[in-house]
């Protein structure tokens, strides 16, 4: 898919029914979208493009990189198990949120602060994973 969208800045980040989507630039002028996979790696479903980009309400929300990352990391542990660290933060994380949630109160604001820094450390982490794994859509530097 070639083409430019007026007012598209590419990167793009998105909640697609639930599930983070990326919008990227491709080294040879097209554009890619990456949905995230049941294994928490990028699938590319670049047929999603318009349904996304010209979507009116739904289901379909635009999102900061930094709300990306948040997004990705929270479905990533609830929808992974596993073992070795990144498991071991995602348990924290979940322990932290879950706390809140027994207590029926809001995270803090120390909580809120912790949970998305140890949300960023993950996102890093898998993301290395998948490029050491050929995962052509994986991005470390989007976490940092």
């Amino acid at each position: 898919m070639t083409g430019q969208v007026p007012g598209l800045v590419l990167p793009a980040y998105y909640s697609y029914y639930d599930s983070p989507v990326k919008i990227v630039a491709s080294p040879d002028g097209r554009v890619r979208v990456w949905r995230i996979s049941a294994e928490g790696g990028w699938c590319d479903e670049s047929d999603l493009f318009k349904e996304i980009v010209f979507a009116v309400g739904g289901e379909v929300f635009k999102r900061s990189a930094a709300e990306f990352v948040q997004d990705v990391e929270r479905y990533r542990a609830e929808s992974l198990s596993g073992q070795g660290p990144i498991f071991a933060l995602y348990e924290t994380v979940n322990g932290i949120v879950d706390s809140a949630r027994r207590e029926r109160r809001p995270l803090t604001i120390e909580e809120r602060a912790l949970v998305a820094g140890i949300r960023r450390r993950t996102f890093v982490m898998f993301e290395e994973q998948l490029m050491a794994a050929g995962d052509e859509a994986a991005d470390p530097g989007l976490g940092g």
